[in-house]
């Protein structure tokens, strides 16, 4: 039995598999704020998962910067009493299971590339922007090599001192309107402004790293929301070197990418 976990700031959701074709049963719970609550949430999880089977191994993706060998997470924003947990090693400790760590990400940017809207993509770009903003680089149905990973929302735009994430995120939004984003509505003029801004980041990623697809996911994406023909629109405004623009779709697994992903991570690694 193998067990898929995808843990969020807010939500975990996991599931069990008895083969590496799909994941069975799919739950969410939320996710604690204090890191030995949360290592027991994952062991109730993976009872459930398992169904009380062996577990050979657990895929877990995790809000944050990973250590170099992916076994610690060493800085999780949105999970500060998670900060420098050897999740690996503890999971491993209290399973008795091997644990493939991952960054939430990069692992739903996977299950994109492999079960998604980047199916069929040699070297995909996933970009979220959600309460936060990251991506990740698949090449090939697989994760690209880095050596801390990806952190695509540090990146610095438009010459001001803020990052792209502290100029789009869901979270940044909320706090300089004091609303949720969603409840804005559609026509509000700050969905223009953040397509704007999101063309000069893709503009970017273009340039570091030639995708021949984008795929947008996150809540910041939804129907009230950045508009992607309107990212495309601004993309075309801007001189570039590339003869072509890359292919930019909205991400197709819903809640559920994270455990696509580490189902594909788990084929790779067995």
């Amino acid at each position: 039995m193998y067990v898929v976990v995808d843990i969020g700031g807010t939500k975990t959701r996991f599931a069990g598999a008895k083969n590496l074709d799909a994941f069975v049963a799919p739950q969410i719970v939320a996710t604690a704020q204090d890191y030995r609550a949360g290592l027991e949430t994952l062991r109730e999880a993976a009872a459930k998962a398992s169904e009380g089977a062996s577990i050979d191994a657990i895929v877990i993706g995790v809000p944050g910067v990973l250590s170099r060998d992916k076994r610690v997470l060493v800085h999780a924003p949105n999970l500060p009493q998670w900060n420098g947990a050897a999740i690996a090693a503890d999971v491993e400790a209290m399973l008795g299971a091997r644990v493939i760590l991952e960054n939430d990400a990069a692992l739903v940017g996977l299950g994109e590339a492999t079960a998604g809207a980047g199916k069929g993509s040699a070297i995909l770009a996933y970009v979220t922007i959600s309460t936060g903003v990251n991506g990740a680089r698949i090449v090939d149905g697989a994760i690209d090599r880095a050596t801390y990973g990806f952190e695509i929302g540090e990146q610095y735009l438009d010459g001001v001192a803020q990052t792209f994430e502290e100029l789009v995120s869901g979270h940044a939004i909320g706090a300089r309107f004091g609303v949720l984003p969603r409840e804005l509505g559609k026509d509000h003029p700050i969905w223009e402004e953040l397509a704007r801004i999101v063309a000069l980041a893709l503009h970017n990623t273009i340039a570091y790293w030639s995708p021949d697809r984008i795929v947008m996911g996150g809540a910041m994406m939804d129907e009230i929301g950045i508009q992607i023909d309107r990212i495309e629109a601004h993309l075309r405004a801007l001189p570039r070197k590339n003869p072509a623009l890359p292919d930019i779709v909205h991400a197709s697994l819903g809640d559920y990418g994270g455990l696509w992903g580490g189902m594909a991570r788990l084929r790779r690694r067995i």
